[in-house]
């Protein structure tokens, strides 16, 4: 695995108990390195799962522990039950209580202020959706408005996906319903303009939960009933959501060892399945190789091709009547946004 930089985050997506596949995979990183990334990294970002292992990284936990509490309490926090089974006639399957007690004993009491407060100081963006503003909130332990959060209430709230858990606080949801499933954007944002880190010193780690299989053949898609759009519709715009991020990091923010690991499934897994635990073990297996032998995910390195017609047509736009190269009128630049210095 090639060096990391000076400065490096690590970005973590969404994905239920397929959080499996990447604490299996940063468990293989750290072994190889001989190093805890929580020593390494100075910022961690995350969405619903992926906001729990990047918690438990900026908390100061080995990756091998994060691995151990998903592995220990799959069937805990997933158990079935007559609420489960039942689930269309209540308002979600699972109590999120095992899951809080897990956190807590694992990350603490500590609040998000905590972290920023630490030595070294530690930088985290964790996603909710809040029903109530309509809108995805970006919880930061420098926030004022979040400083005395504890930390496992914004897990929690980032972590609480509809129909599967209850809403925190009554308006606190999954911050995967908004468009930072996967928050390697969120992360590159908040390393050029508000921690002020040079893109040229800087790694950004993102990692994904596994990309789903193509299930669908052509025409099968006019056989289908009214409800039986949601589930396609739902895993393609998690899919196209997850791989845009990835070209927005590619393409607006040049000079940033940017690296994507990705893994295909072979089938579909359910977020609440704890029984795929063995088959996700392997996938972090899978991972774990790729990004010790750095194979970026496919999603890295799409560009747009120009068009000649296009281009050539746009060039003439851009030329008088004379020949000569039309004179723009120069824009009026935006102020940039304020950095804030990490240090």
């Amino acid at each position: 695995m090639k060096p990391f930089r000076k400065n490096l985050a690590i970005a973590i997506d969404g994905g239920g108990i397929k959080g499996v596949i990447v604490t299996q995979a940063l468990a293989m990183v750290e072994e190889q390195s001989g190093i805890p990334l929580h020593e390494r990294a100075g910022l961690t970002a995350g969405t619903s799962t992926g906001s729990i292992i990047a918690a438990g990284l900026a908390s100061g936990l080995e990756a091998k522990t994060l691995n151990e509490l998903y592995l220990g309490l799959g069937n805990d926090i997933f158990h079935t039950s007559l609420r489960s089974l039942l689930w269309p006639l209540f308002n979600y399957r699972y109590s999120n209580l095992p899951l809080k007690k897990a956190l807590e004993k694992y990350l603490g009491d500590g609040l998000m202020a905590a972290l920023w407060k630490a030595k070294p100081d530690m930088d985290m963006v964790i996603t909710t959706f809040d029903v109530v503003e309509n809108r995805t909130r970006f919880i930061k332990p420098y926030k004022s408005n979040y400083a005395d959060w504890p930390v496992v209430k914004a897990v929690l709230a980032s972590a609480a996906a509809p129909t599967y858990f209850p809403a925190v606080e009554g308006r606190y949801i999954d911050g995967g319903v908004g468009s930072y499933g996967n928050p390697c954007y969120l992360a590159a944002f908040e390393i050029k303009f508000m921690l002020g880190w040079k893109p040229e010193e800087t790694t950004l780690i993102s990692i994904g939960t596994g990309r789903g299989p193509n299930t669908i053949k052509p025409g099968e898609v006019n056989h289908i009933l009214p409800l039986g759009y949601i589930n396609p519709i739902l895993d393609a715009f998690q899919v196209s959501a997850a791989d845009q991020q990835v070209g927005l990091v590619e393409k607006l923010f040049t000079g940033l060892d940017f690296r994507r690991f990705q893994v295909d499934l072979k089938r579909s897994i359910q977020m609440d399945d704890p029984s795929s635990i063995p088959e996700l073990t392997q996938y972090g297996e899978e991972l774990g190789e790729m990004m010790l032998n750095d194979g970026k995910d496919r999603a890295m390195g799409i560009t747009p091709k120009a068009i000649s017609g296009i281009t050539k047509s746009a060039s003439r736009r851009q030329t008088s009547k004379s020949g000569s190269p039309r004179v723009s009128r120069p824009r009026r630049s935006a102020k940039p946004a304020r950095a804030r210095q990490r240090r």
